[in-house]
């Protein structure tokens, strides 16, 4: 078996460890994660191939088991295309509420191995593990007992780089997919890197790999043979340097424990196209509800509130409104998220998708509070966080706005699920 296959082979790597000094750096990837989750509750359709996503005729692909990529179904893709692709798979809806419980616990375990944890997604992080040696001892031991109390506690599994860099702990971690455990030795980082394919770098998608083809460029090593003023000729000067730099293994980022977020939203693609004022406003209230949540969830509250309307031609504007102060309200979101949209004058001309987002966010304890003189003692605010104590028990659609509440086929061209875009 060649070096290459070797590093495709998924699981945990075959004899004794690699060598892991130098390798501070973790990238846990949880694998297949939403349908993970889904098996919970679902073991009887282990090992068949299973999809999560929107059923509908725009639907897309949010996550697919191993089973159903062999079939070549992948995220993002068109659910017809994987529907031809897999006929026989059973798809599933989006439940947020249900990955972000699982995500939460499993980010708790992470933080409690070092407060270097930067999460990407509901499903992966990188870790700096350097300070937490002495305590835990090595890299490779840590990422092992990762794996393990993420399996014991959760039900699921996920698959760990180590290295030396975020880069090249990312790529080990995809290799080693899915269930495995890879370490690339600090000093063995050019041996892994250059057998591999191009498009295994950062930054190389179809066009720059058809750029590379073109120059006769089929591995990374190939590539970092190739004189760096060459490269930035033919990429131009940021692609041209960054892949040389990768092609290397030279990636000086460091692990950043918290981002915060810059925006909260939620956008929602009918399966046809809606001309209907009181459709689309009654969309609006669900995804309000939908970002309000949110906020509440993360401690944030915005003042920027924006619609964003794709018509059935594709055009897509977007209005937005600074309010007087933070909300991290449904009701207030949604009020003018309304004003927005009757505000583009597009009533009754035919829109495709919809949106809803707040920005400039920070956090809501430390936003100031104008209280009005006819509010009353209690209100949409305590209303609302009743809502989400319900949702925390119940998941969230236990309690919803009286208008959400509708059968299920009343031609607004929607089902109720998630993950179109």
């Amino acid at each position: 078996m060649s070096r290459k296959q070797q590093l495709h082979r998924p699981g945990p790597q075959p004899g004794p460890p690699a060598d892991d000094t130098g390798c501070a750096i973790l990238h846990v990837d949880m694998d297949a994660f939403f349908v993970s989750v889904e098996l919970l509750e679902r073991p009887e359709l282990r090992g068949r191939p299973v999809i999560v996503g929107a059923a509908g005729p725009r639907g897309v692909v949010s996550a697919a088991s191993y089973e159903a990529r062999r079939f070549g179904v992948h995220s993002a893709m068109p659910m017809t295309r994987a529907r031809r692709l897999c006929p026989q798979a059973v798809i599933l809806p989006v439940s947020h509420g249900k990955y972000s419980r699982v995500s939460a616990a499993v980010f708790e375990l992470f933080r409690s191995v070092t407060p270097l944890v930067e999460g990407l997604s509901l499903d992966e992080a990188f870790l700096d593990v350097a300070g937490a040696g002495r305590r835990l001892g090595r890299p490779a031991e840590i990422a092992a007992m990762i794996r393990e109390q993420v399996r014991d506690q959760q039900g699921i599994t996920c698959s760990v780089g180590v290295a030396s860099t975020k880069f090249i702990a990312k790529l080990a971690s995809t290799l080693c997919k899915p269930d495995g455990l890879l370490v690339v030795p600090a000093d063995g980082v050019v041996d892994f890197l250059h057998p591999l394919p191009v498009a295994s770098l950062w930054g190389v998608g179809e066009r720059t790999e058809e750029a590379l083809t073109r120059l006769g460029l089929r591995t990374v090593g190939q590539l970092a043979q190739v004189p760096p003023a060459t490269l930035r000729r033919e990429l131009g000067n940021a692609t041209g340097t960054h892949l040389h730099e990768l092609a290397w293994g030279r990636d000086p980022r460091e692990v950043v424990p918290h981002t915060p977020d810059k925006s909260i939203g939620a956008e929602e693609t009918f399966d046809t196209d809606i001309d209907d004022p009181d459709v689309i406003r009654r969309e609006l209230l669900r995804l309000a509800e939908k970002v309000g949540a949110r906020l509440r969830e993360s401690g944030n509250s915005g003042r920027t509130v924006s619609v964003k309307l794709r018509m059935a031609s594709f055009k897509t504007i977007t209005r937005a409104r600074t309010l007087d102060e933070p909300t991290d309200l449904a009701r207030v979101i949604y009020v003018t998220a309304c004003e927005l949209y009757e505000g583009a004058a597009l009533d009754r001309v035919r829109l495709r998708l919809v949106g809803v987002r707040v920005e400039n966010l920070g956090p809501a304890g430390e936003a100031p509070r104008q209280l009005a003189f006819d509010e009353p003692e209690r209100g949409w605010r305590e209303a609302e966080r009743a809502m989400d104590q319900v949702a925390h028990r119940f998941g969230r659609g236990a309690v919803r706005p009286a208008a959400l509440v509708r059968p299920a086929a009343d031609g607004d061209g929607r089902d109720g699920r998630d993950g179109r875009q």
